[in-house]
């Protein structure tokens, strides 16, 4: 995965497979030899950065971010950790519910006509409210994750771990909730400046240094983090799962009721 503004989801294979709603099989397009299958969110980093900022409490939340010499993401993880009590982070949002679909459906729905949901509103306006749309936000863009990565697997893709790189894979709450949430352990480069390391491997091979991409890519990309996924939280997960896939149903469902007049 590539999270950044938007996100895109690469997987390869050594057999072309053909994905509803994702876009491939492309030949060589990543790695030589073997097939690419690229699936992908619109709006991602740029999503969350929507929803905090366009909140009522964002002045008070960057007030005390820049007070505590923290940025605002690193503030609002910590401030989350000091309202959960006994639960788990995630189970913050039981009935806080985000379809992420603000800049329509790239994959795997491909429907650019579909839009952003919040349900579960209440009148309160502070910065607990605040920090609890932009974990509900976090945890949609790991459902979508999910929904992508089990339509690739329906199709006959392999996926048992994920590969995060992109500004979104230095937040560890984005990094651990997509964990939890897909299930499978997240693996994150030792740089993290990953595009640096793609430019190098490609200059190394051009240069001679490497007799392939591939023996490049073996000898200069590193692991550095590996989070697994909390398989006790599986059951909580599966359940906002179930939510997510209804929140479009129920988009659809209202959208043919206005379609009817």
């Amino acid at each position: 995965m590539i999270c950044g503004t938007s996100s895109c989801h690469m997987g390869v294979s050594e057999k072309p497979i053909f994905v509803p709603g994702v876009w491939g099989p492309y030949f060589s397009a990543m790695v030589p030899g073997l097939w690419l299958n690229e699936g992908g969110q619109s709006a991602t980093g740029k999503l969350i950065d929507h929803v905090v900022r366009g909140h009522v409490a964002f002045p008070e939340l960057q007030s005390k971010a820049a007070a505590s010499a923290h940025s605002i993401y690193t503030y609002l993880n910590s401030h989350l950790d000091l309202i959960k009590k006994s639960l788990p982070v995630g189970f913050l949002t039981v009935d806080l519910h985000v379809w992420p679909d603000f800049h329509g459906n790239r994959s795997p729905l491909t429907d650019l006509t579909l839009k952003g949901m919040v349900v579960g509103l209440t009148l309160s306006r502070g910065l607990d409210e605040l920090a609890l749309i932009y974990l509900a936000t976090i945890q949609a863009i790991a459902l979508g994750t999910r929904h992508i990565l089990e339509t690739m697997q329906a199709a006959g893709h392999d996926i048992n771990t994920l590969f995060l790189c992109g500004g979104l894979s230095k937040n560890p709450l984005f990094v651990q909730m997509h964990a939890d949430i897909t299930g499978k352990p997240v693996v994150l480069s030792k740089e993290v400046e990953s595009v640096l390391v793609g430019a190098a491997i490609l200059g190394a091979c051009a240069s001679g240094d490497f007799a392939s991409i591939q023996e490049a890519m073996a000898k200069m990309g590193k692991i550095g983090r590996v989070v697994q996924p909390n398989h006790e939280h599986k059951r909580f997960y599966d359940k906002k799962y179930e939510v997510f896939l209804k929140l479009v149903e129920h988009q659809r469902e209202y959208r043919s009721i206005m379609n009817s007049l």
